[in-house]
């Protein structure tokens, strides 16, 4: 669940503004929070490694896009996570892994999720 809300919040939130200088295939980013993170982009696939301020930890994710399905690999404090978004119109469905080994699916409908 974790992950799917980092996931969640990295990918489509505009709470927690970021700076971010470089070209559009590779950022360097700062948020108002103090986190940093870094963003490889090239064809359909996204790479971002960040540092948590506060907590100190450090993470990455890789993101590949075919058609409507979002593949989503990464890991957190050392431990791996994967989840597959799936879009369908105006519904998304998440199902993956976290970290801690949990298995979750999440659907979200008008931007309403479960």
């Amino acid at each position: 669940m974790r992950i799917a809300v980092l996931i969640a919040a990295t990918l489509f939130s505009t709470a927690a503004s970021a700076m971010c200088v470089g070209t559009s295939s590779f950022q360097n980013c700062t948020d108002t929070s103090g986190n940093s993170y870094t963003v490889n982009r090239f064809g359909n696939n996204t790479m971002v490694q960040g540092h948590n301020s506060r907590t100190g930890s450090n993470w990455s994710q890789n993101s590949t896009t075919f058609g409507n399905t979002t593949m989503h690999q990464g890991q957190t404090n050392g431990q791996s996570w994967n989840m597959n978004q799936y879009n369908m119109g105006n519904t998304q469905l998440y199902q993956g892994t976290d970290s801690r080994g949990r298995s979750f699916s999440h659907t979200c409908i008008n931007g309403f999720c479960n």
